[in-house]
C-alpha cells in the first residue's frame, strides 16, 4: 500500500476523495486545498492523498523522483510507459479497496487527480469493476485510450467526470486535453468540461466549480 497523507473533515467519514498529485510532487501538495474545498454542509469526507512511488524520469534525465508512470518522449503522449500505468492503476484498486474495507463503499469515492495524477484517476476510473461516485480530472490527459473502449466498465459508462484545464497549459496542452475529452465523448461518456484563463496550475475559479461540482454529487447521492 502507497503511504498517504489524510485528512478527515469530521469523525466517521461516509465519503473518501483520493486525489493523486502530479510528477515530482508528493501527497501533500493538495492537502491544504482541503480547508478552503470543503464546505461545512457535506457529509464527512476522507482525503486521500497517496505518495506515488519514486521511479526515474526519462524526460527529466533519469532523475528518481516520486511519479505516477515515466515520461519518455518530449510530448507526455509520446512512448507511453503502458507498464508503469498498468501498475500504478493497481495501486490506485489497492487505495480504493482499503476505503471499501473502511466501511466507505465505491459509490462512494472520488478519485481526483491533477496532471499525471489525473491521468491516472481517469484510468483507474474508468476501469474499475464497481460504480464510483465521480471523476475530478485536473489539467491532465487520457494516456492508453486506444485501449480504454476494449478495458473500461460498464459500471463506470455515466460516472460524473468533471475536468479542468487551463487554456495556456503548457505541459498538459489543452489540446491533448480536448482530444481526450472527445474520445470519451465518442465512448458515451459524459464530460464535465471547463477550460480557465490559466497555465498548469489550479486556480480560484476552478476551485469555485469544483466545490460546486461535489455540492451536486452529495446533493445527489
Amino acid at each position: 500500500m502507497l503511504p498517504t497523507v489524510e485528512q478527515e473533515t469530521r469523525p466517521s467519514p461516509a465519503w473518501s476523495v483520493i486525489w493523486l498529485h502530479g510528477l515530482g510532487a508528493d501527497g501533500n501538495d493538495f492537502a491544504p486545498i482541503v480547508p478552503e474545498l470543503a464546505d461545512p454542509s457535506w457529509p464527512a469526507i476522507r482525503f486521500v492523498f497517496p505518495h506515488a512511488p519514486v521511479r526515474p524520469v526519462t524526460v527529466n534525465n533519469g532523475v528518481p523522483m516520486r511519479a505516477w508512470y515515466d515520461i519518455k518522449g518530449l510530448s507526455i503522449a509520446d512512448k507511453q510507459d503502458a507498464e508503469g500505468i498498468r501498475a500504478s492503476i493497481d495501486e490506485v484498486e489497492a487505495l480504493i479497496a482499503r476505503e471499501v474495507e473502511r466501511g466507505v463503499p465505491a459509490s462512494r469515492i472520488v478519485l481526483a487527480g491533477f496532471s499525471q495524477g489525473g491521468a491516472m484517476a481517469l484510468s483507474a476510473g474508468l476501469r474499475h469493476r464497481e460504480g464510483l461516485a465521480g471523476l475530478l480530472i485536473l489539467s491532465a490527459y487520457l494516456p492508453l485510450h486506444d485501449t480504454i473502449e476494449a478495458e473500461r466498465s460498464g459500471a463506470n459508462h455515466a460516472t460524473p467526470i468533471f475536468w479542468g484545464h487551463g487554456s495556456a497549459d503548457p505541459v498538459v496542452p489543452m489540446a491533448l486535453g480536448e482530444h481526450s475529452r472527445q474520445v470519451l465523448e465518442l465512448l458515451g461518456h459524459r464530460v464535465d468540461w471547463h477550460s480557465y484563463p490559466m497555465a498548469h496550475q489550479v486556480s480560484l475559479p476552478e476551485l469555485v466549480d469544483i466545490r460546486a461540482w461535489f455540492s451536486g454529487l452529495f446533493a445527489n447521492a
